[in-house]
């Protein structure tokens, strides 16, 4: 069995900008890794392994920072990584971004399952997994929490849904996108912090694979951030120091009298 794990790189921090002439993410200065909802898809990848044999090859897209993350996919275990490359894919929307990891897989593939986590957490939009799918002529299953079997050409699948569960029958190959509920990730160990040390990644830019420039990048992304707004705080506040015996007297006399207010009491 050949499986393909999506990862991307995202930053550490919450304190992320958007550029408001480009309507992109400013990345620079900050400190990236492994988008955590992929550590799932790494770990359902690695237990399909496990199980049924095979390799599994970890592609990400992005500057060449991101061979870290990839090195992280390695150290846990994957077999095989690379990364998409290019200036020319700077910018990327979902659209763009999942017909450039499409382009990759099949410069890499065939594959017989591909995995993503929900979302990324930086974009949260849970896009590019379907989006991938839909470029590869393939099933999506989304929001998967638990592989029952695989037998043959088949893969039974249990996805979450907001009634519960949702138990699916799925041809292979198909992608799936997993929640949190479908395993917990391991930690690299040193064996594989090693062999990740050692392993040679190759980069693909776009004149290495099969694309058609117009769908690349901020160019090629039919979707743009017209306008950034941070949002305020519409509710005036009022903050009263309790410093001493007086002052939180007269803290509970105002809490007092806003809760009657309010009508509370």
């Amino acid at each position: 069995m050949k499986i393909l794990v999506l990862i991307k790189q995202v930053p550490e921090s919450s304190k992320v900008k958007m550029d408001p002439e480009t309507g992109t993410m400013i990345r620079t200065g900050l400190e990236n890794v492994v988008n955590p909802l992929d550590l799932y898809a790494i770990e359902t990848a690695l237990r399909l392994k496990e199980t049924y044999g095979g390799a599994i090859t970890a592609l990400s897209m992005g500057p060449p920072s991101a061979m870290r993350v990839l090195g992280e996919a390695a150290a846990m275990g994957c077999d095989n990584c690379a990364l998409l490359s290019d200036r020319r894919f700077g910018g990327a929307d979902t659209w763009a971004t999942s017909y450039t990891l499409a382009r990759g897989a099949l410069k890499l593939g065939p594959f017989d399952i591909i995995i993503a986590g929900e979302r990324a957490t930086d974009g949260d939009t849970a896009q590019v997994g379907p989006g991938f799918a839909a470029w590869m002529d393939i099933p999506a299953i989304t929001y998967v929490s638990k592989i029952e079997k695989i037998k043959g050409d088949r893969i039974l699948l249990e996805r979450l849904v907001e009634e519960g569960y949702e138990v699916v029958d799925a041809p292979i190959p198909c992608l799936i996108t997993v929640v949190k509920e479908i395993a917990v990730p391991r930690l690299p160990t040193l064996k594989g912090k090693l062999r990740a040390r050692d392993m040679k990644i190759p980069v693909f830019s776009a004149d290495d694979l099969d694309v058609n420039p117009d769908y690349l990048g901020l160019k090629g992304s039919p979707t743009r951030v017209v306008k950034i707004d941070t949002p305020t705080v519409t509710r005036a506040g009022k903050t009263v120091k309790a410093m001493d015996e007086e002052s939180v007297g007269k803290a509970v006399d105002e809490l007092m009298a806003l809760l009657t207010e309010k009508g509370v009491l």
